[in-house]
């Protein structure tokens, strides 16, 4: 008798993650341009222009509520489990001169290209759009920056708005990372006491990481909707009469990100496009979301399980470039954009000023660390040159355009360091980083 066998129904399968990101930018891309195309007049349009901020704006605040205690948790693991790290010091030490070293190479193109382009030159924008910022940056502001206002790092503010008062919570990053180096520390020496709170971090650590991984299936919709955000709110218009200067910006964006980053893997004896494809879900995330630190729980994410940076290793590394490592908005964008105020304003500069403006952008990250914005960046550089502070408002009307391109820039950045610091000790896991597996093409496990 016949044995007949029916074969078993093939279950539907999803694209790989990064496919699925890639067809959410695509449909957000279709979506806002859908938009713009019925009109700003038509209910249709105005309402699914809402849905698709509203959803962008969840998405972010999902990853950003989870930014404090990601952080926190995974920097006291960190601290403790670098004990068991030979020369935890000199991981340390490495990672902040590789961020300068980074951080040099991207401030000397960007002065190049002011200098070669002359953005200020070829400007068809108005003096009259000349303002100065709300705020700025100072060298001050990095000391006070690094003490903790509250235990928690939380901050409380009150606003105006449509005839209400809003309150909201924002946090400094950087003084998290200086609590839990603290509270690490402390816990390490406290003996049996303290080896009872590193169990229990480890737990909210697991909890918080399991709820990242939930947040970060999300992301294929919420790349739709920021991209379709974008599309519909931003001032392309406005590029026309600062071509030169947005050109200048993203060229200098793209010789860092498609240039020096792969030069620099490839003379460490790393795939650059095996680093790109591992790196892309942060990345994208970065350009569509325009924030390195609600980027934060996945550059971290990513780093670790697909990059193969030790864990240990990772969760101090990455919290610490999303803070001081950022050679999109600290480096290039502030070089060209000072270039481009004294070019307007016809200021000569002499070796001098571009000697500053790379010390200023080397260094000057850390003094701006933990406010938000490449604006307080640019009004440090161009106070610290003497240039007039109101030349920021020429530039305004495109900076969210150009914040997506730094954003980008930052987060490989933020990744790149910590890949070659541990391919230098010995510490990458190069298996995982050259065959990869299903976390390391950036798909969430749930477990």
């Amino acid at each position: 008798m016949a044995i007949i066998s029916a074969a078993a129904p093939r279950r539907f399968q999803l694209p790989s993650f990064g496919v699925q990101v890639a067809i959410g930018m695509a449909a957000g891309l279709v979506l806002g341009l859908a938009a713009r195309a019925i009109g700003s007049d038509g209910e249709t349009a105005s309402g699914l222009a809402q849905a698709l901020q509203t959803i962008g704006q969840i998405f972010v605040q999902l990853l950003k509520v989870l930014v404090p205690p990601l952080v926190f948790t995974a920097i006291v693991a960190s601290i403790a489990a670098l004990r068991d790290l030979n020369n935890a010091a000199r991981l340390v030490v490495r990672t902040l001169l590789w961020f300068a070293i980074t951080a040099a190479i991207a401030v000397a193109i960007g002065i190049t290209l002011g200098l070669v382009l002359q953005p200020g030159h070829h400007s068809a924008v108005a003096a009259t759009a000349a303002a100065a910022p709300s705020s700025t940056g100072s060298w001050l502001d990095f000391l006070k920056g690094l003490v903790p206002v509250n235990f928690l790092g939380l901050a409380a503010s009150t606003r105006l708005a449509e005839g209400g008062a809003v309150t909201g919570l924002s946090f400094n990053v950087l003084q998290i990372i200086v609590l839990a180096v603290a509270i690490g520390a402390a816990a390490v020496r406290a003996g049996e006491a303290g080896h009872r709170f590193l169990d229990f971090n480890a737990s909210a650590l697991a909890v918080f990481r399991l709820l990242l991984r939930w947040v970060i299936r999300l992301t294929p919709i919420g790349t739709a909707a920021l991209i379709g955000d974008a599309v519909v709110r931003y001032g392309w218009e406005s590029l026309a009469a600062l071509g030169t200067y947005a050109g200048a910006v993203y060229l200098g964006l793209a010789l860092v990100l498609l240039v020096v980053y792969p030069a620099l893997l490839a003379a460490h004896g790393l795939s650059p496009l095996r680093f790109f494809a591992l790196a892309w879900p942060a990345i994208q995330l970065g350009f569509v979301s325009r924030s390195s630190v609600g980027t934060l729980p996945v550059t971290e994410d990513v780093t670790e399980r697909a990059l193969g940076v030790p864990r240990a290793y990772a969760a101090f590394a990455v919290p610490l470039g999303a803070t001081t490592k950022m050679d999109g908005c600290a480096a290039i964008y502030p070089a060209i954009s000072a270039i481009f105020v004294a070019q307007f304003y016809g200021i000569p500069l002499g070796i001098e000023h571009y000697a500053l403006i790379a010390f200023v952008s080397v260094l000057g990250s850390a003094a701006t660390a933990g406010l938000t914005g490449a604006t307080v960046m640019l009004t440090l550089t161009l106070s610290t040159l003497g240039l007039p502070l109101d030349g920021v408002g020429l530039l305004l009307a495109i900076d969210p355009i150009l914040d997506m391109g730094r954003t980008a820039t930052n987060v490989a950045g933020q990744m790149l360091v910590p890949v070659i610091v541990a391919k230098r000790e010995g510490l990458l896991d190069e298996t995982r980083f050259r065959e990869g597996a299903r976390e390391a093409r950036g798909e969430p496990a749930l477990a």
